[in-house]
Parts: C-alpha cells; sequence; structure tokens
C-alpha cells in the first residue's frame, strides 16, 4: 500500500514529517514522504523512490516503460502564506475521501494544522474566493515567504503532537487493569478478537480459480473492515484518557451519585461526539438536572406555604430531624421483631426440651452453626416486614424464594380452609426443618391456622 493514513498515538512523538500521509516505495518499503518520488501515471497508487526507479523494477501490473510522474515534496505556497502547496494538496485530498466538515479527520490527514485552521482556510481560500469556484490563481510570493512557511509548519506539528501529552508509562494504572500493552499498542483481548482466526490459513495460490480468488479477496475486506473498527476503538480510548484509571476514578469521586448516574446512561453517546461536544452535552444535563431539582424543592416549599428562605431553612431542618426519628423508630421495630422471633424460635425447638446424651452434646457444641444471611441489598427485600426479613436471615432463605414459599402456602390454606405441617413439607420442597419453622412462623403471625382436632378423633385416639 501506498499511502498509509496514519493513525496518531499518545506515544507518537517524532519530527514534522512523520504527520499526516506518509509514502512507502512500493518496492522497498523505503519512506519517501520528505524526498522526491516517482509516481506511475497508469498505475493506481503506486510509487517508487528514485533508485528503484533508475534500476527499472517491475512489480505485479507494473511495468518499467509506464509514463510517470516526477512528485516533489513541495513546500512553497500558493494561496496563503501559511500554507503549502503539498498542504493544499492533501487538504483536498482529505475532503474528498472523508467528506466536507470532517474537519478533524482532514486535519490529520493534513498533520501540520488543526481543525479550525483547515475549516477557516478553506472557507476564505476557496468559498470566499472572488473567482469562486476557483481560488485565486494570481498571488505571487517571495522565497522568503517559502522559508517562513517551513518553520511554522515544524512549530504547528510540534503543538499538535504535544496536544497529545506524554507516552503512557509501563504502570499498573495505566495498563494491568485494561489488560493494555504500550510497547505493542495492543489489549491483551482486543476488540473482535476473533477476527484473525478466519485469515490465518488463508494462501493464494497459482491453481486458484477466479471466484476462490474472489471469496478470499471478500474475506480479507471483512478483515480490514473489523482492524477499522479495532483502530477506531483505540483512538477513542487515547483521545479521551480513558486509560488513566486514577485520574477518571478521583473525577467520579468528585461528583453526586445522582451525576455519576446521568454519566453512566450517557456514555453511548460519547463515541458520537468530540470530547469537547461530550462535555459541553454532559454540563447541559447535569445544569438540567440541578434546574429541575431545585424547582421541585420550591414547588414543595410553595405547597407547605413556605415564602421566604428563612421559612425554608428552618422547614429543611425540621425535615431532617423527622427523617433521623424515622429511621431510629424503625431501628426499634426491627429489634422488637429479632427479639419476638427469639422468643418464638426458643419455644418452637424441641431439641433444647429434652436431655440428650453426653456424646451427643459434645457433637452438638463443636457444630459450629450457620451464620445468619445478609439480605440488606437482595431482590425484594423491601417487601418484607421486620419478623419476615429476620427469619429469612436466619434459615438463610432470599426474599423472592421467601416469597414464593409464601404464596404458594397461603394460595393452599385459601383452597383447602386449614393445612397440616405434613402438606406444607409436600407443598415446599426444601429442607424439611425450615418449611417446619415457616410453617410454625405462619402460625404464630396468625395467617394460617392448623386443622382443628375433633373430640371423636380424640376419643378414638384413646380407645386405641
Amino acid at each position: 500500500m501506498t499511502v498509509i493514513h496514519k493513525k496518531r498515538t499518545v506515544d507518537d512523538v517524532s519530527k514534522a514529517a512523520d504527520v499526516g500521509v506518509k509514502y512507502h516505495c512500493d518496492f522497498c518499503q523505503v519512506n519517501i514522504t520528505s524526498t522526491v518520488r516517482i509516481k506511475c501515471a497508469i498505475c493506481t497508487d503506486f510509487d517508487l523512490c528514485v533508485k528503484c526507479f533508475t534500476h527499472g523494477v517491475e512489480i505485479g501490473k507494473h511495468k518499467n516503460d509506464h509514463d510517470y510522474q516526477v512528485v516533489d515534496k513541495h513546500t512553497f505556497p500558493i494561496f496563503d502564506p501559511g500554507w503549502g502547496a503539498d498542504e493544499e494538496l492533501l487538504l483536498i485530498e482529505a475532503l474528498e475521501i472523508y467528506g466536507m466538515g470532517n474537519w478533524a479527520d482532514a486535519a490529520d490527514h493534513v498533520g501540520t494544522k488543526n481543525k479550525e485552521e483547515c475549516e477557516q482556510h478553506y472557507i476564505d481560500t476557496y468559498v470566499n474566493s472572488d473567482t469562486w469556484p476557483l481560488p485565486n490563481m494570481n498571488l505571487d510570493f517571495s522565497p522568503e515567504t517559502d522559508a517562513v512557511s517551513d518553520r511554522k509548519k515544524i512549530k504547528v506539528t510540534k503543538q499538535a503532537l504535544n496536544r497529545y501529552g506524554k507516552p503512557l508509562q509501563s504502570m499498573p494504572s495505566n495498563h494491568e487493569i485494561a489488560g493494555y500493552m504500550p510497547g505493542r499498542f495492543e489489549f491483551e483481548t482486543e476488540y473482535d478478537n476473533e477476527a484473525e482466526q478466519y485469515v490465518k490459513d488463508l494462501v493464494f495460490g497459482d491453481e486458484d480459480t477466479p471466484e476462490e480468488t474472489e471469496l478470499k479477496l471478500t474475506v480479507f475486506e471483512i478483515y480490514n473492515s473489523k482492524l477499522d473498527k479495532r483502530m477506531e476503538r483505540k483512538k477513542f480510548i487515547f483521545q479521551r484518557g480513558l486509560l488513566d484509571y486514577r485520574k477518571n476514578l478521583a473525577n467520579e469521586r468528585k461528583r453526586t451519585k445522582e451525576e455519576r448516574d446521568l454519566i453512566n446512561k450517557t456514555k453511548v453517546f460519547a463515541r458520537l461526539q468530540t470530547a469537547e461536544d461530550y462535555e459541553k452535552f454532559l454540563d447541559g444535563l447535569i445544569n438540567e438536572m440541578s434546574l429541575r431539582k431545585r424547582i421541585a424543592e420550591l414547588q414543595e416549599y410553595r405547597r407547605n406555604g413556605i415564602t421566604t428562605l428563612a421559612e425554608a431553612e428552618v422547614y429543611e431542618r425540621d425535615k431532617a430531624q423527622r427523617q433521623s426519628n424515622l429511621k431510629l423508630l424503625t431501628g426499634r421495630e426491627s429489634l422488637a421483631a429479632s427479639e419476638r422471633l427469639s422468643r418464638y424460635a426458643a419455644r418452637h425447638i424441641p431439641q433444647e426440651a429434652s436431655p440428650a446424651p453426653k456424646a451427643a452434646n459434645q457433637k452438638m457444641i463443636g457444630r459450629k452453626p450457620a451464620n445468619p444471611l445478609d439480605i440488606q441489598e437482595a431482590d425484594g427485600v423491601h417487601l418484607l416486614t421486620p419478623a419476615e426479613q429476620t427469619i429469612c436471615s436466619a434459615l438463610r432463605i432470599l426474599p423472592k424464594a421467601y416469597m414464593v414459599i409464601k404464596e404458594t402456602i397461603l394460595k393452599e390454606y385459601a383452597r383447602l380452609g386449614s393445612l397440616k405441617r405434613r402438606q406444607a413439607r409436600e407443598l415446599i420442597k426444601i429442607d424439611v426443618n425450615k418449611t417446619s419453622k415457616i410453617y410454625d412462623f405462619f402460625i404464630e403471625m396468625g395467617w394460617i391456622k392448623p386443622p382443628v382436632k375433633s373430640k371423636l378423633s380424640c376419643m378414638l385416639r384413646w380407645t386405641y
């Protein structure tokens, strides 16, 4: 490939000639960006260095008798003192490749100008020209202007490179967390990591039919498109500084929880905008959220008859005190429910009522009871009463599973009008001890009742 659209990275600190489009000899692959090159007028995108051209090399469809053009690096200005002829050509070529208005990619293609300079130069030179649609072709520049343009170009290039900061150091905060290897410019797991599996065994042979060759070329085109997507994602990561873990973590800690939640919801739009536009977008959303929150506070004040800021301050202080008292009351209710459950468990554990053999007691002493399950962050815990939360924690049952057990037992009780312990065990296929404790808990809470024993059944039992 003759023309390489260089992807600028954080460790691209080089001289001015290495910025933007680079040209290589298609035979010896030497860099001929800053020197005279020979461009074939018949073959598409084919360049040779002077040495290979003088030796009359032939490669592929190129023959040494093809028409050619001698291309030099034209640094002299033709339309603007700060723009060389080579930069003018690169700008027009970039607009043909990336489209009108894509000034960021056009600036990367030119290499020595930023996007604002590219846009302003195109408008001043081509759009606002007196001879539109052509630029003014009658300008004349002195030889000193060429030297000034070269010095300015090198200065602008160094400034453009410095925008990307220092190269990443091989520190855990920069690459080990994300699996990035700076020396190889790769991640341990790349985007579409299995893309190479489809091309690693492809071989072009003389015996291939045209259909097979076309199929292989299509596979390579698909692979190249995947590589382009991979490079786009890497470029996004480097330009946004996403590998600087400590800096990003410090910035997140400065924001409130509501702001962090809002940013996480809008991250999907970051790839559709530049870094500056995305920051403006976030600032606007955060400002809107703050205004909505403030409006809601003022509306609450108005509903409660508050008309001054002094009254609002007193209201907020009293509101905070009420919330604190409510939390304290809830904690006391939870403690009382725990005490009631402890008393209930003490009354309904028959093992402690009868003395056990000495050996059994020794085994029980050495056996550590299971720790209660922490269900404060579990799904559905807010649907349970404090007493239900306590028994779920003691029996190590998740709230959702408990709700299913509760619904099953209550439905069966509503259908039969009564429910035996044995029937509850048959319904709930879990540990029978847990089922018995849940059954006793429901009776204690008054949700179900055991079958009433009739006098006749009692008499028959005593008779037999």
